[in-house]
């Protein structure tokens, strides 16, 4: 049986060992504190069907626990918009922040099984930086995490990943990602 107390996840343990230690003599770092870390990861699904059927948020709120292994936020509309037929404080999505442990678990589980689970997949887009070292992507279906059992699926959600690092470049960010192996394309 695993203790909680010792556990420490495989990513956490190789970038303590090896990344931080390649990092710094890539970038010429003089300090530890330079060196860029992941900070948080946010998941986001939205759930525009629950417009119309509202089991539909529980349904992809139970999904994204089992993805994340913790529990979500659900997000609640600010305004009414007619047209969507969408009142104010109904809810839309849901979402959940990842730090620690977790986030280092999610990150192993995102790059060695989900994205090679994804279908005619290539890699993912080196240039979806937004400037200060944080990476988005998308995925078109949850299912390819292995935490979701396909024959309970009701519906395929959409999901938005992104990865919080303390890089100030989008290049040492980049750098940081391909250490955790993140299958870039370009």
């Amino acid at each position: 049986m695993l203790d909680a107390a010792s556990y420490t996840p495989r990513l956490k343990t190789l970038f303590r060992d090896t990344i931080k230690a390649a990092l710094k003599e890539e970038f010429s770092y003089k300090n530890d504190m330079q060196i860029p870390r992941l900070d948080k990861i946010v998941l986001n699904m939205g759930v525009g069907e629950a417009v119309g059927d509202s089991k539909k948020i529980k349904s992809a709120h139970d999904d994204m626990m089992a993805i994340a292994g913790q529990k979500p936020v659900i997000n609640k509309a600010k305004k009414s918009i007619a047209g969507f037929k969408v009142r104010e404080e109904m809810p839309l999505g849901v979402k959940v922040t990842l730090r620690g442990d977790r986030m280092y678990d999610f990150m192993d589980r995102l790059v060695n099984v989900a994205l090679p689970r994804v279908r005619d997949f290539r890699g993912v887009n080196g240039k979806s930086f937004d400037g200060r070292g944080n990476y988005a992507m998308g995925l078109k279906e949850h299912i390819v995490f292995p935490e979701i059992n396909y024959d309970q699926v009701d519906v395929m959600w959409g999901m938005d990943i992104v990865i919080c690092t303390t890089a100030a470049t989008d290049a040492e960010a980049k750098a940081l990602l391909k250490h955790f192996n993140m299958p870039f394309t370009n």
